[in-house]
């Protein structure tokens, strides 16, 4: 079964909008735990907007299921993950300005960066991953890199669904094929909801994770966290 990590990311918007600590973003994790989600994910930015870098370092202590640590490998960021030592860090190459992530790694460009990087998060024995486009060669290029895992990035699925979810997923399944042949793990996010989510975990073959954080959130302000969070996990079993 393909494991199901919540991004808390809305939590902490909607927490600081007021400048309280409602919604409390340590106990929406453990409830989400509590409901029957297998990770936690945050994207922290450098602004801080709405995950903040204190947040990651209280996580660590809360998180009883995986921890994933989402965000563009820049020095401070850096440092937070070799701090905060989670089960999992995925790389993003997000803008400083970015409202959300856009686009994967060119790998092929990027190599040495990515490869120094990786290495370094490696031998402190936390897992990586890097958010690519559904592209061979990009998966060829993580390869490279040395990465454990990619996280397929999603959206153009996601948009295109309605219109022919054939076509739409056609290139994820082709992605995913690669990544398996070369040994990599895979992961996938970005606008994946209660709609589309089925469809996906079944035709991508060896899907590991997904990472849902603003559909999920979204559709619980109608049907509930705890609601949500089991009809995930029953779409992707």
């Amino acid at each position: 079964m393909t494991k199901l990590s919540v991004n808390v990311n809305k939590i902490a918007t909607l927490r600081n909008a007021r400048g309280g600590n409602v919604p409390d973003l340590l106990k929406v994790s453990k409830d989400l735990e509590s409901f029957g989600a297998q990770g936690i994910t945050i994207h922290p930015r450098p602004d801080e907007r709405h995950i903040r870098y204190q947040d990651a370092r209280d996580l660590k202590n809360t998180v009883t299921t995986e921890f994933n640590i989402e965000g563009n490998p820049v020095p401070k960021f850096i440092e937070l993950v070799l701090e905060v030592k989670p089960e999992q860090v995925t790389l993003v190459p997000d803008a400083v300005d970015a409202i959300t992530s856009n686009a994967g790694w060119d790998t092929i460009k990027h190599k040495e960066f990515l490869t120094d990087v990786i290495k370094t998060f490696k031998e402190a024995g936390i897992r990586t991953s890097i958010f690519v486009d559904p592209n061979p060669k990009m998966i060829e290029g993580a390869k490279a890199v040395g990465t454990d895992r990619i996280e397929l990035y999603t959206e153009s699925y996601a948009t295109d669904y309605e219109k022919n979810k054939e076509e739409a997923i056609r290139p994820f399944i082709e992605a995913a094929k690669r990544a398996n042949e070369l040994g990599i793990g895979i992961n996938a996010g970005h606008d994946l909801s209660l709609d589309n989510i089925e469809y996906f975990a079944k035709n991508i073959p060896n899907l590991l994770e997904v990472s849902i954080g603003h559909a999920l959130i979204s559709e619980a302000l109608y049907l509930g966290l705890d609601n949500v969070v089991n009809m995930y996990l029953h779409r992707l079993k």
